[in-house]
């Protein structure tokens, strides 16, 4: 009886704290705060839990390649980064953010074609990544395929209503490729 009871009080503490822990939002919960915010201030913190989940590889090896090719980025040391981020996408060929942060190198060594197409298996692996389908967007205009960027931006601007900046290319698009109203 005394044994139950002991037990029973060491276990109280922790089932207690349990119940009080809140457990971290869903992706799918975060998605529907995203598009319930009211303002770019407002989704900005969203965004980044999002952004935070979409980096979770599972990996502790690719976290640390991914940790160490950021850290490249950041130094400028391109050459680096880019060894790096080819052992992450050939170690995990799924994980959608270590084909991001290779297109967004890609971008800054002026390789547009590598860009588009990391983007693009990007958006494939994840099609929520909205920051892949806006960037896409933007690079799909410059080349000029006004019609393939807007549709780039419209899928962005679904999954987050408040990404900085896609409404107005989209409304500069719109009128563009549907012309004028009279």
């Amino acid at each position: 009886m005394r044994l139950a009871a002991f037990l029973f009080a060491l276990l109280l503490p922790v089932s207690a704290m349990a119940a009080t822990t809140p457990t971290p939002p869903s992706l799918d919960q975060l998605f529907g705060q995203l598009k319930r915010a009211g303002s770019t201030d407002e989704a900005k913190p969203i965004e980044e839990k999002i952004g935070g989940i979409f980096l979770q590889s599972g990996s502790p090896s690719i976290d640390l390649l991914m940790t160490r090719a950021q850290a490249a980025v950041t130094a400028g040391d391109n050459d680096t980064a880019k060894q790096l981020l080819e052992a992450v996408t050939g170690l995990a060929p799924d994980y959608a953010e270590g084909w991001h942060l290779r297109a967004n190198l890609q971008r800054t060594m002026k390789d547009d074609a590598g860009a588009m197409a990391s983007l693009e298996h990007v958006i494939i692996l994840n099609p929520r990544q909205f920051a892949a389908l806006y960037e896409l967007g933007n690079m799909l205009e410059d080349y000029g395929n006004k019609a393939g960027a807007l549709k780039l931006y419209r899928k962005a601007l679904e999954l987050d209503p408040q990404l900085d900046g896609a409404q107005k290319h989209i409304d500069a698009l719109t009128r563009s490729v549907n012309g004028q109203e009279i």
